[in-house]
């Protein structure tokens, strides 16, 4: 995860050493501001995943999430299309429901209830999936309608780029089980990182009834945990990776997303770290299960 927080000339890095050092994933957070960083430097998802497509050949590029907070999915589906395009296939939609931070308080607009935060955003998510499976799209619903939308010239990737879903409460897991290629979570909030682990295990857990409920294959849904909404650091060491990517695995996720070390909190850390886990557990983890 790399925060869209620095100009471009340091920005680039990253971005190039993040597919040098191997990584399957690099994502960004699309947000107009974010927590305590809201009143810092701030860049635009959109045209930094463009930047980024332009300077790498094969890693996956995403964001991290996109939310109905502050995007429409008709002109979302355009540029959606685009970043496929320019990226080669490479693009991934990370969308979830958008809380009541910054993205949602600086429209001044009526608060949504947490319920009508997951109504908008199923509603959203599905609105989107066809606008981009379907020219000339037909939608009508509670927050959006949209008449004959064209899609051309279509993504490059088919039926559309995959959709990563994140969820946490039951309504959304089970909307990820039943729509999404893949199940991303943040855990639920906990100052105590057993704590925090019990709470993933418990969603996972949910995940999996959600699955049978819809008599899905589990292997067709892919499973990414976000670390660092673990009161601990994930690059604090590369024990400390290790040790989270270890648990993560046990619990069935198939991916694991950690911040780029930054200079101050949060995320607080040294690149040498990263290097290291790239170096030596970087292979290890994207090494196939062995055939039984």
């Amino acid at each position: 995860m790399i925060l869209p927080e620095d100009r471009w000339w340091a920005a680039e890095p990253k971005w190039r050493a993040a597919e040098e050092y191997g990584f399957d994933h690099a994502w960004t957070y699309d947000h107009l501001g974010w927590r305590n960083l809201v009143d810092g430097p701030w860049f635009g998802a959109v045209p930094t995943l463009t930047a980024a497509a332009m300077v790498t050949s094969h890693i996956r590029l995403g964001t991290f999430v996109t939310s109905p907070n502050f995007r429409h999915p008709l002109p979302l589906m355009r540029e959606v299309i685009t970043l496929d395009d320019l990226s080669d296939g490479r693009f991934i939609v990370g969308v979830g429901a958008g809380g009541l931070g910054y993205d949602a308080t600086v429209f001044d607009e009526p608060e949504l209830t947490a319920g009508q935060r997951a109504d908008r955003f199923i509603e959203f998510t599905t609105a989107l999936d066809g606008l981009l499976r379907v020219d000339g799209f037909d939608h009508s619903g509670e927050y959006y309608t949209v008449k004959g939308a064209r899609n051309l010239p279509g993504a490059v990737q088919h039926p559309r780029p995959p959709l990563v879903i994140a969820a946490n409460g039951p309504r959304t897991i089970r909307f990820a089980a039943t729509t999404g290629d893949a199940w991303l979570t943040t855990g639920r909030n906990s100052d105590e990182l057993e704590s925090w682990w019990n709470g993933v295990a418990d969603l996972s857990a949910r995940l999996d009834d959600e699955l049978a409920a819809a008599e899905r294959d589990p292997a067709t849904l892919e499973r990414h945990l976000s670390l660092d909404a673990a009161p601990v650091y994930s690059l604090t060491s590369k024990e400390a990776f290790v040790d989270a990517a270890g648990r993560a695995a046990e619990l069935g996720f198939t991916d694991v997303v950690a911040h780029w070390p930054r200079s101050s909190s949060p995320y607080q850390g040294r690149e040498v770290v990263l290097e290291e886990i790239a170096d030596d557990v970087l292979p290890g983890l994207q090494e196939p299960p062995a055939a039984e």
